[in-house]
């Protein structure tokens, strides 16, 4: 992002492909298949509703950066093997300041170009192949017969209240886009997202309940899971379901992870057995087509009820996140939400005999032992990437005073290996993590997903129906 686009080598392969089909065509069936198609008038839509959020967010990025020519390309297809790609997805930058999501045009490039007073925004993309030509039938990349119908210049024009120009109209001047220009760019665009607007937190909101709804459809096939020999496989499958059913896709790898594997922080091979009496943690999220996503976690008991260490476990890890939870509002430091869960990270594993000094001794910043059976932070900013506003500067973030309008996870966690000796055997081989998403008020926060079981006690109720 931020840098010229290469939009010559992105669909080498479907080239090739193409150039090898083509040959196959004979001048009787081209002259055949260039004539009689039915008239298609070009019906121009009216204003999406994310298009006067671009111009305004494209405004506010236009003032930081005077003079500068930007360039925020949407990215190409990704190669997965051969001739076949990735399900593709825009950049998010690109996405918001255009309002385009799933039905981005791959190697799409949206250009700011300075001029006396702010910017002037043009989207270049691929013009859609018409029946004129015979890249309908041949081109399995922009093809209509290949990939479906495209819309125009006219009609994107429309859609998103911008200027449109073909693709083969832009020209990425490297000395209007300096090493510097780049990184200030990239820093800008993370902070400018770093506080939700209304609409993208209504997108939130159905992510999460989607998400729930993907939750609900796990906890039915249980019985699936259990039967199954790679039952975590079965999770990520039935969750994928849901996601595609009522969102773009996955926000990200769905975590499945079982038993041990619940110990493994991203552990998303997913090819392991569900057993009766083990605790499954599952990490998933629904990708609207808006490209806003969640990222929740609940860890569930697969037979029904936690047994009396998994209980004791898991109910400290909610500790951690609803005392986390309690302080957030506007005004305190981004970073205070980890300090308050972590410190009843190190009382629950000092009360349990499992750290060589005090809680209180733990949390000085020399020692930090608990930490041992937590090692990721405990809080990050969510929207259209999991991991949101990553690239902007520390003081923007982590030492950030709060902020109505930002949505961030709380997720603590505690994991103990199975080859950790410094545990009780009994502990050895449970993981437990509970994310929320929440959303910071005028005067407080909101647990946009308190609606997901949490509690050990809610959650056996939740197998139970």
């Amino acid at each position: 992002m931020a840098t010229s686009a290469d939009t010559s080598s992105s669909n080498t392969v479907q080239t090739e492909a193409t150039s090898n089909r083509a040959a196959a065509w004979s001048e009787g069936f081209r002259a055949f298949i260039g004539t009689g198609w039915a008239d298609r008038p070009e019906v121009l839509p009216e204003p999406r509703e994310t298009s006067g959020l671009a111009a305004a967010r494209r405004e506010r990025l236009s003032a930081q950066f005077p003079g500068q020519r930007l360039v925020l390309p949407a990215g190409g297809m990704k190669q997965r093997s051969n001739d076949t790609d990735y399900l593709y997805r825009a950049h998010s930058a690109f996405s918001y300041y255009t309002g385009w999501a799933a039905d981005t045009e791959p190697d799409s490039v949206l250009v700011l170009d300075p001029k006396e007073s702010g910017h002037t925004a043009t989207l270049y993309f691929r013009e859609r192949a018409g029946r004129d030509t015979d890249e309908f039938y041949t081109n399995a990349a922009i093809g209509e017969f290949w990939i479906g119908a495209r819309p125009s210049l006219a009609q994107v024009a429309a859609d998103l209240a911008v200027a449109t120009a073909d693709l083969s109209a832009f020209t990425a001047d490297a000395a209007d886009l300096t090493v510097d220009v780049d990184d200030d760019l990239t820093r800008a665009v993370s902070e400018m997202r770093l506080v939700k607007d209304a609409y993208e937190i209504s997108q939130m909101r159905l992510a999460v309940d989607a998400t729930a709804r993907g939750f609900d459809d796990v906890v039915a096939e249980l019985p699936k899971v259990l039967a199954h020999e790679r039952g975590e496989r079965i999770v990520e499958g039935v969750f994928a379901g849901r996601a595609r059913a009522d969102g773009n896709g996955v926000g990200y790898e769905t975590i499945a992870a079982a038993g041990p594997h619940a110990c493994i922080l991203h552990w998303t091979r997913n090819d392991g057995r569900v057993v009766p009496g083990d605790l499954i943690l599952i990490d998933a999220g629904v990708e609207l087509d808006s490209y806003y996503t969640a990222d929740i976690t609940r860890t569930i008991p697969v037979s029904g009820t936690f047994t009396e260490v998994q209980r004791r476990v898991y109910e400290a890890v909610r500790e951690a996140a609803d005392e986390a939870f309690a302080i957030v509002r506007p005004g305190i430091r981004f970073r205070e939400v980890h300090a308050a869960a972590m410190a009843v990270i190190a009382r629950k594993t000092a009360e349990w005999g499992l750290l060589p000094v005090t809680a209180e001794e733990a949390l000085l910043k020399e020692n930090e032992q608990h930490r041992r059976y937590m090692v990721h932070g405990t809080s990050h900013h969510l929207g259209t990437d999991v991991h949101d506003c990553a690239q902007a500067r520390r003081e923007m973030y982590a030492d950030a005073v709060i902020e109505p309008g930002m949505v961030f996870t709380i997720e603590p966690g505690l994991y103990f290996q199975v080859d950790d000796l410094t545990v009780p055997e009994e502990y050895r081989g449970i993981g437990v993590r509970i994310e929320d998403d929440i959303l910071v008020t005028e005067d407080g926060a909101e647990n946009l997903s308190a609606g997901i079981p949490r509690t050990a006690d809610e959650v056996e109720a939740w197998l139970a129906r």
